[in-house]
């Protein structure tokens, strides 16, 4: 089968970078970022949020093979700020997003614990009870 080892999706070869940034000489104010060893997830999360930003005029991703895990992501700013900053102010942001979810999540999963434990000694009152 052509499909690479799954351990190899995720574990950077030697020498080999995360992200590699390149900036783009044609465009103003753009940048490629190849990101090894990820795939769409990521590729989504950053281009959609970084869409969100009003210094940003473009951003997208492409995955130039299906079989190997990187993207490239494009990014253009209006010049306010370089791509660079943008990509890790995204990043900045993201993780405090999840961070937010990680501690409702918390938050709720307490609660229905609280409640489920409450239920339990209900019927186990109720039960001897009768």
């Amino acid at each position: 089968m052509n499909a690479p080892d799954r351990f190899e999706l995720f574990l950077l070869d030697d020498g080999q970078q995360k992200v590699e940034y390149k900036e783009e000489t044609r465009v103003p104010n753009t940048a490629i970022f190849t990101f090894n060893k990820e795939d769409h997830t990521l590729g989504n999360l950053l281009s959609q949020r970084l869409l969100k930003y009003e210094y940003i005029v473009f951003s997208a991703y492409k995955v130039p093979h299906p079989l190997f895990a990187t993207f490239e992501l494009r990014v253009q700013t209006d010049g306010t700020i370089t791509p660079k900053e943008a990509i890790i102010r995204c990043c900045k942001d993201i993780v405090q997003d999840l961070h937010v979810l990680n501690s409702s999540f918390q938050t709720e999963w307490l609660g229905k614990k609280i409640v489920s434990e409450g239920e339990a000694d209900r019927i186990a009152r109720e039960r001897d009870a009768f």
